[in-house]
């Protein structure tokens, strides 16, 4: 486990864009940028923004999956180069799980892809999996699962390699709204016990104001931060924040951003943000 320090930066992204080239009578499309961030090492940071603004663009060049067309970018104090970096974890919304393996099986595959020796992928997998509270599923299949169960092999699949920076491109999307809830519960205590960084991407305003201590609103592409808000909530929070009414300022101030941007991206009107330069505390009291 990894103790939160605050203000020490984890990641580092400078002067990122991300330009797509010309294809097939398609002019080039600038999807990104030019964007810095900064994650403080131990804090979960939420990332908001319209249709097609750069969001999985984003966690894609933090996850060494993509390249920036510009700028740099730093994890741990090395430079992001194009390759997944060791000790970064990434769960993707669509259903990962391989449907030939069984829970115990799907969460040890990347274990054994490391050649880890078989007692401590069977300690790690069995910790994993009463961790995820899947003891009664260790032997099914994904298609015996709930959409929900099988998230959370994803994420045990993930959690079992003890990544330092946890990546999360809408894992919850395809849910309905009282799983996800209780997932994001689950997201909640995964990042207090474990002390990992988490970045997650999200459509949801309500889940980004529940989870985060910062919240990112991205503008239309070629999206950049138009603010980080701090919600100012406690590291013990949980889902029962959304009855408190600091959520409703900071939901509120999220969809400012978001319906001008969606509104400019649908053609209806100019965009009506501006770049904002620091953060701004809303959960205050």
């Amino acid at each position: 486990m990894t103790a939160m320090v605050a203000g020490v930066p984890h990641v580092r992204l400078t002067g990122i864009t991300r330009v797509y080239p010309a294809r097939g009578g398609q002019p080039a499309v600038s999807a990104l940028g030019p964007l810095d961030l900064t994650l403080r090492q131990g804090e979960l940071f939420a990332v908001v923004g319209p249709s097609g603004c750069g969001k999985s663009t984003l966690l894609d060049i933090m996850a060494g999956l993509s390249s920036p067309t510009a700028g740099e970018g730093f994890f741990e104090g090395k430079r992001l180069s194009g390759d997944v970096p060791e000790g970064v974890g990434v769960v993707f919304q669509e259903d990962a799980c391989f449907p030939w393996l069984t829970v115990t099986d799907n969460i040890a595959f990347g274990l054994r892809q490391l050649r880890e020796p078989d007692d401590a992928v069977r300690e790690k997998v069995r910790h994993a999996i009463e961790f995820m509270g899947l003891q009664d599923f260790s032997g099914a299949y994904p298609a015996q699962l709930s959409g929900g169960m099988r998230q959370r092999v994803c994420i045990a699949r993930t959690l079992v390699l003890r990544p330092r920076l946890i990546l999360l491109d809408e894992p919850f999307g395809a849910l309905d709204q009282q799983t996800r809830l209780l997932m994001g519960d689950e997201l909640l205590r995964l990042w207090r016990e474990t002390g990992a960084t988490v970045l997650l991407i999200t459509h949801a305003l309500d889940e980004a104001a529940m989870l985060a201590d910062r919240v990112g609103v991205m503008s239309a592409r070629p999206g950049r931060f138009l603010e980080i808000v701090e919600t100012g909530w406690s590291r013990d929070r949980d889902s029962t924040v959304v009855a408190d009414e600091r959520f409703g300022r900071i939901t509120a101030r999220l969809w400012t951003h978001l319906r001008a941007e969606s509104m400019r991206v649908m053609g209806h009107a100019k965009s009506g943000s501006k770049k904002q330069n620091g953060n701004s505390t809303l959960g205050a009291a």
